[in-house]
């Protein structure tokens, strides 16, 4: 009975290292895009498009984003913005009326008399009005705070040209002036989400999610997977990407193609906002339950590497909660071995961390002299503590035989168990700093704990949310994240 206990603590163990080895590997591919990308297929392709802009209460940022985009570098006449009006209940209309008064015949109005739907339902009103009609070749999806560079929409229709794509998402970036704490760790997870990690997945062949803050589609694409953006899930945009790979066309990232936005500079906000993306993938895992694991029916979503990188995203803090168990576990039923465990776990982690912190300074130097210290402070000053204690572990420096003996409750012991079980304990450590700001701390308080404590297990703690969200079955609301017009073009 102990073997068999201390082989599933083994086992728990190897469980939370799935998600550091799943992300290591991904980031391992980013450097075949240099060889293995689309940009052979890409010719100067200029289809009419029409921008769909779903918009709620954001008058403070469609005047800001309608200038941008009709600066772009794109011939005249051949692009439209439809502005989606939720029934906002601000001055969107008076804004729109200025608007449109200034860019006759290249923006419009389209305000539904009945909102909050969500935005998808948004989305869906201006589709139809435009797939009515025979003008638009393609459709850029995007939100009403988006700031498009000059040749950012030239950087994605050149991709259509060839006829085998679907859809082209670009890079967003955070682009809050003035930038805080928050907003440059957003910054940077930007990096790694987005320009690692989508690189990876066009080398891989399949992208899960383009961006819906710049979402382009031909109009092929749209009709063929049913006109409409799919509302059964919090998760429209990575519906609309899996969806167009099974129907047959290509969905694709170009990190060139760049765009600014805005995002929350509180705790509380971005926890709304993350919590809605998680549930929302956790939706999408049920969606299309019927792909996982079967190579046979979705080449790009069915195959093992695909599935491990989804599921070890998706439910992040049940391997890392895993992880810890197993460690804790160890230590009480053979205490020779958890040091062991633990340097290995930890190490790995350090080694993937200190791998894909410097590879993204390198991807996006820009981001790097921005953020650099919040990639270093990435998964928390105290995780980074307890790697260095892992490589310790795994050198001469320090003996196994130093652990203290459990069942003692020393003060050494409690140490030991905090350290072990530190992959869990971040997590809830991080909820913790969210309901400090939550409850109205000085900022400065919430920065100090958030840096300790790190943005990497934030967000593990949202995932942790948006699993017991969706296993409760809790109201499912589309609850939008409220701009200010902070998001500002480089110059």
């Amino acid at each position: 009975m102990t073997d068999a206990l201390i082989a599933l603590c083994l086992l728990f163990v190897l469980l939370g290292m799935v998600p550091t080895v799943a992300t290591l590997g991904q980031f391992l591919l980013v450097g075949l895009h240099g060889v293995w990308n689309h940009y052979p297929k890409c010719a100067d392709h200029t289809p009419r498009v029409a921008f769909i802009l779903p918009a709620w209460n954001e008058a403070d940022v469609l005047g800001a984003s309608i200038d941008s985009l009709m600066d772009m570098d794109y011939p005249a006449g051949a692009w439209r913005l439809y502005i989606v009006d939720d029934a906002s209940t601000d001055h969107t209309p008076e804004v729109m009326r200025a608007k449109m008064a200034q860019y006759p015949g290249s923006v419009f109005h389209l305000r539904r008399a009945k909102g909050g739907q969500g935005k998808a339902h948004t989305l869906n009103h201006g589709i139809k009005e435009i797939l009515a009609e025979d003008w638009a070749e393609a459709v850029m999806i995007m939100d009403a705070d988006v700031l498009f560079e000059p040749l950012t929409l030239r950087r994605m229709t050149r991709h259509l040209a060839d006829p085998d794509v679907g859809g082209v998402t670009a890079y967003v970036k955070e682009g809050s002036e003035p930038a805080s704490l928050l907003s440059r760790f957003i910054a940077f997870e930007y990096v790694t989400a987005q320009a690692a990690a989508r690189r990876a997945q066009n080398v891989a062949g399949g992208i899960p999610c383009m961006a819906g803050g710049a979402q382009l589609h031909s109009r092929e694409n749209l009709i063929a997977i049913g006109g409409r953006i799919d509302t059964s899930t919090l998760a429209e945009d990575t519906y609309t990407t899996i969806k167009t790979q099974i129907c047959g066309r290509r969905a694709l990232f170009d990190p060139n193609a760049i765009v600014w936005a805005e995002e929350p500079d509180s705790l509380t906000a971005l926890w709304k906002q993350r919590l809605r993306w998680g549930r929302g993938n956790l939706q999408i895992t049920m969606a299309f339950r019927d792909l996982w694991f079967r190579p046979s029916r979705s080449a790009q979503f069915g195959n093992l590497a695909f599935g491990v990188l989804w599921f070890s995203i998706a439910l992040m803090p049940v391997f890392m909660i895993l992880g810890s168990v197993g460690l804790i576990a160890l230590f009480y039923l053979w205490p020779p071995w958890a040091p062991l465990a633990f340097g290995i776990l930890w190490g790995v982690t350090f080694v993937s961390y200190l791998f894909q912190t410097l590879y993204s300074f390198l991807i996006d130097p820009q981001a790097a002299r921005r953020a650099w210290f919040e990639g270093l402070a990435f998964p928390g000053l105290l995780s980074v503590g307890v790697m260095i204690l892992a490589i310790l572990e795994l050198t001469p420096f320090t003996a196994s035989d130093q652990w203290p003996s459990p069942g003692g409750w020393t003060w050494g012991e409690i140490g030991v168990l905090v350290v072990l079980g530190w992959s869990a304990l971040s997590t809830l450590a991080a909820w913790g700093v969210y309901r400090i700001d939550r409850a109205g701390a000085p900022k400065w308080l919430r920065n100090i704990l958030l840096v300790l404590v790190g943005y990497g297990p934030l967000l593990c703690a949202i995932s942790l949310g948006a699993i017991i969200g969706q296993l409760r079955s809790a109201d499912l609301k589309w609850d939008k994240t409220m701009k200010s017009g902070k998001a500002r073009l480089p110059t």
